[in-house]
């Protein structure tokens, strides 16, 4: 098998290991092999050329999790284009902003999602090829019509495109984290595939579990550098505990990657189901998105054993951190050291923080760095005038450089002219055994500007109530400052997450902010 420092692209392996399983669906057992895979995405690639999309050209795409996504993001891949998937539950109008931004002039959509599909494309007039994926979608071409004939060798002229992720949206209009398209041939080594077999001892042997939907950067990025890898990416339909747990004995996975949301629902399965299952083949579980409650990362340790790893790292690509399970046992609530770029921690005016006080993180990080596309003010703003950047995270660092989060700056509660982060909360109250669901945000306040509150989905619905309301504000304040803590609590029967377990807060805070012209952060 090629070292990282070799050729990795599925033709290499579609020569070497033709039948290997590049990608199982593991609820329906379909399975793309590297042959499948290769020749597949070549087809795709042709019908890119044939629409007229050349290097720099841009591909989005509407899909499930599904095999068809390897093919387009491997065509995409080899054909010099960007690619950029579409969150399957956003509004018409949201998805139609995101091709539009873009500049994509392909969209691939699933007919599960005909009906958005057919939105897009009424307010997409840039569009020059449509396609539907697993039927029809009227004013679509089938897919098999559009790669039917084609030829399944590669194109003449192949160079190396990627990914065009969007942020979530938690703030505003989302924005395209640009990267510049790599030089070079297709299948050059890739730092970010060498980093993570350094890191975690990966290679063609490793069965990855993906548990997250594939529009999710995380997901379509791992299991795209677990295939450059040669090894096989499980992709599960879509995430319930149990069915995790049931693919992991399936499928003999050796890694995994969850949000700590799913560590959560795990957790809660009954005994008899969460001792079902064999889990021996498991090598690696990495969380990542959000802070773990330390209660949460204990008990999983307990469960599966010094496996936990965490990692932190952005869509933007400007930096890397990560903690082994021995690391955290001493640094509870740290991302770990960074493995990529150089950490900074800064106040509003830029100058460096002295070690343990929070402020805004930043990377020092060799190489081109991104942009927001056709937002120069945003990207303006993740900019430090040493050259760092940063995705407006704050944290700080320990006397060891370890790097421990406090928030998303937008997220930030100033009440008073005093900084409150609210995950800090969020951490104490999702352990809660009333607490299902919890998010905490600044509300208006005549008096402070601001005032803390704590949106709980309640394990419960019929506990809901004053009750419970001050029983969770008075466990907050028997663990932490009473100036931290929720001043009011609101029950509702769910909250604004996307698959993939991200919270939109923006959407929760519109609820609260609505008709004000200022929202004093």
């Amino acid at each position: 098998m090629p070292s990282a420092a070799e050729r990795a692209f599925p033709d290499t392996y579609a020569a070497r290991t033709p039948d290997k399983p590049a990608v199982v669906m593991t609820g329906s057992g379909d399975t793309l092999t590297y042959r499948e895979l290769d020749e597949g995405s070549n087809q795709v690639a042709h019908a890119l050329r044939a629409a007229g999309l050349r290097r720099f050209g841009h591909v989005a795409f509407l899909l499930e999790n599904s095999l068809t996504i390897f093919e387009i993001l491997v065509a995409a891949e080899r054909s010099g284009c960007y690619f950029t998937p579409i969150n399957t539950r956003l509004t018409a109008e949201e998805a139609a902003y995101i091709v539009a931004d873009s500049g994509a002039t392909v969209l691939f959509a699933s007919a599960r999602f005909a009906e958005l599909a057919e939105a897009i494309a009424a307010r997409s007039p840039r569009l020059v090829l449509r396609v539907a994926v697993g039927g029809p979608i009227p004013g679509f071409t089938d897919y098999a019509d559009a790669v039917r004939g084609q030829p399944r060798t590669p194109i003449a002229d192949e160079s190396p495109g990627r990914g065009m992720a969007y942020s979530s949206g938690t703030t505003g209009r989302p924005k395209g984290i640009q990267r510049p398209l790599p030089e070079g041939e297709v299948g050059a080594p890739d730092p970010w595939v060498a980093a993570l077999q350094r890191l975690y001892g990966w290679d063609s042997d490793t069965r990855y579990l993906c548990p997250a939907p594939l529009y999710h950067t995380a997901g379509f990025s791992y299991t795209a550098m677990i295939v450059r890898m040669g090894g096989t990416a499980l992709v599960m339909e879509r995430f319930e505990p149990e069915a995790l747990l049931r693919a992991v004995e399936q499928y003999r996975a050796t890694a995994v990657q969850v949000v700590p949301t799913m560590f959560i629902r795990m957790l809660r399965l009954p005994e008899e189901v969460r001792t079902r299952y064999d889990l021996s083949s498991l090598r690696t579980a990495l969380h990542a998105a959000a802070p773990c409650p330390i209660p949460v990362k204990e008990a999983m340790l307990e469960w599966w054993g010094p496996i936990v790893y965490e990692y932190y790292a952005g869509s933007e690509g400007n930096g890397y951190c990560m903690i082994t399970p021995r690391e955290w046992s001493t640094h509870k609530g740290s991302v770990g050291k960074p493995r990529v770029g150089i950490a900074h921690v800064v106040d509003e005016s830029g100058a460096e923080l002295p070690t343990g006080e929070p402020g805004v993180l930043f990377f020092d990080t060799p190489g081109e760095p991104f942009v927001y596309h056709g937002d120069a003010a945003k990207t303006a703003e993740s900019r430090h005038p040493a050259g760092w950047t940063t995705a407006g995270d704050m944290g700080y660092l320990d006397e060891e450089g370890y790097v421990y989060l406090t928030d998303r700056k937008s997220h930030m509660i100033i009440s008073g002219g005093v900084n409150i982060y609210p995950q800090e909360v969020e951490n104490l109250l999702t352990v809660h055994p009333a607490v299902h669901d919890v998010a905490v945000i600044g509300v208006p306040d005549e008096e402070f500007g601001e005032q803390v509150k704590a949106v709980v989905v309640p394990a419960d619905a019929t506990a809901a109530g004053p009750g419970l309301a001050a029983e969770l504000i008075d466990h907050c304040r028997a663990n932490l400052a009473h100036y931290k803590c929720p001043r009011s609590v609101d029950f509702v029967d769910d909250l604004p997450r996307a698959e993939n377990g991200k919270l939109y807060k923006r959407l929760l805070r519109d609820r609260y902010w609505e008709g004000r012209a200022s929202r004093l952060v």
